[in-house]
C-alpha cells in the first residue's frame, strides 16, 4: 500500500492544528486579548500618563558590528553560530547555510516612518551586508516582527520563506514569488537544506490593521540540525502549550524566549520573566536566551527590567543564561559566561 502524504502523517501523529473559525484563527485554549477586568479606556489612560523616564536608554547601547567577510569566513566552520541583531531578529548559521528570524531593520516598528516605536540602537549590520540566506522564518505579522521595507530589500537574497498559515499573502503583495513561500500550520514540519523546521503553537494574535485581526496564524518554531535542537519562541503568553511542545520535541539545546513588552493589561499575550522561566522548564530548555527586549519600547516597564529580572531568576534557578551583546557571535554548545552588558547603562 502506498504511503500517505507527509502532511497527513503530521496530522495523525501530532496534536491538532490551529483552530480556524469564520476565516479567523484562535488560540487553543482560548485566551482574551486583554484582561477581562481592564478596558481599552484604562489602557489609553496608562499610555497618556507620565512616561517612565527609564523606559528608553539615556545613552547608547553597545553593539558589535557584524562584518560580511567574517560571516563568509565562518561558512566553512562546522559549529552553529547565532547573532542577535535586535529585538527578535536572529541570524543563525547551520552548516554553511544562514537563516534569519523575524527580520526588522527599519528605524521604527510601525506602519509609518515618522511615528511609532523607535529603535534604541542601530542594527549590527545592514540589509545589504546580510549574506545570501537559505531561509527566513517569520512568526507572525505584527510590525515588530514583519517589516515590509526589510522584506522588500532582502527578498532577492532569500531562497525560502517559512511562515504560519495566511502570512504568505503579505509577502506576495510585497513582491516575493509564491514559489519561495512555505506556510505551515501548528505541528507541521518542513525540511529545507540541512534544517528541519516545525511550526508549534504560541498564545498570541495577529493583525496589522483594523480588518485583518487573526486572519493569519502566529507560531513558535522548533529548529533541528544534525541532532541539535533550538526553540524559537516568538511572542506568547504563558500556556500549557509549552509543556506539550517540550513533550513532543524537547529537550532543547538552546531556547529563545520573549522577555519584554509584558504588562498586567495584557497578561495573556506576553509573559512576565517568572512565566518565561516556567515556560523554559516546561520546554526542557537547556540554555536560555531572552529575546524581544532592548530594541523597541513596547510596554511601560523600564528598558532594562526584562534583562535584570530574568538574570536574577536564572541565577536563583541555576539556569545557563545567554545575554550576548547585539551583534556578538554565539556558538551553540560553547560554555555560557555571564554577560550583564546593561549594567551601568541608564
Amino acid at each position: 500500500m502506498s504511503q500517505p502524504p507527509h502532511y497527513l502523517n503530521l496530522m495523525i501523529d501530532q496534536p491538532k492544528p490551529a483552530p480556524l473559525r469564520n476565516g479567523r484563527f484562535h488560540n487553543d485554549p482560548p485566551a482574551p486579548h486583554l484582561d477581562e477586568g481592564n478596558s481599552h479606556l484604562k489602557m489609553l489612560g496608562k499610555f497618556l500618563s507620565p512616561r517612565n523616564k527609564n523606559a528608553v536608554p539615556a545613552g547608547g547601547i553597545p553593539v558589535v558590528p557584524v562584518l560580511p567577510a567574517e560571516l563568509e569566513a565562518r561558512r566553512n566552520v562546522s559549529e552553529t553560530h547565532l547573532y542577535r541583531l535586535g529585538h527578535s531578529t536572529i541570524l543563525m548559521k547551520f552548516g554553511a547555510d544562514y537563516w534569519l528570524t523575524d527580520p526588522v531593520f527599519s528605524n521604527r516598528a510601525s506602519p509609518v516612518r515618522w511615528a511609532g516605536p523607535k529603535r534604541f540602537h542601530a542594527a549590527p549590520m545592514t540589509v545589504d551586508d546580510l549574506p545570501t540566506l537559505k531561509g527566513v522564518i517569520l512568526s507572525h505579522n505584527h510590525y515588530d516582527h514583519l517589516d515590509k521595507p526589510t522584506i522588500k530589500r532582502l527578498a532577492h537574497k532569500v531562497e525560502r520563506f517559512i511562515t504560519p498559515l495566511g502570512l504568505g499573502k503579505y509577502l506576495q503583495n510585497w513582491g516575493v514569488p509564491a514559489s519561495k513561500i512555505t506556510e505551515l500550520d501548528w505541528w507541521q514540519s518542513h525540511g529545507h537544506g540541512s534544517l528541519n523546521i516545525t511550526a508549534t503553537p504560541s498564545q498570541h494574535f495577529s493583525g496589522r490593521g483594523l480588518r485583518d485581526t487573526n486572519k493569519s496564524l502566529w507560531a513558535s518554531f522548533v529548529l533541528r540540525h544534525k541532532g541539535a535542537r533550538i526553540f524559537f519562541g516568538s511572542d506568547s503568553g504563558y500556556f500549557d502549550g509549552f509543556a506539550k511542545i517540550g513533550a513532543a520535541h524537547g529537550p532543547f539545546d538552546l531556547t529563545l524566549l520573549e522577555c519584554g513588552a509584558y504588562d498586567d493589561l495584557w497578561p495573556h499575550m506576553h509573559m512576565t520573566p517568572p512565566q518565561m522561566m516556567q515556560a523554559f522548564h516546561d520546554l526542557g530548555g537547556g540554555t536560555l536566551m531572552p529575546i524581544h527586549n532592548g530594541t523597541f519600547r513596547l510596554a511601560f516597564h523600564t528598558w532594562k527590567n526584562p534583562l535584570e529580572r530574568i538574570s536574577e531568576l536564572a541565577d536563583s534557578h541555576g539556569t545557563p543564561l545567554l545575554t550576548p551583546h547585539f551583534g556578538e557571535c554565539v556558538t551553540l554548545g560553547a560554555p555560557v559566561q555571564p554577560n550583564p552588558w546593561w549594567e551601568g547603562l541608564r
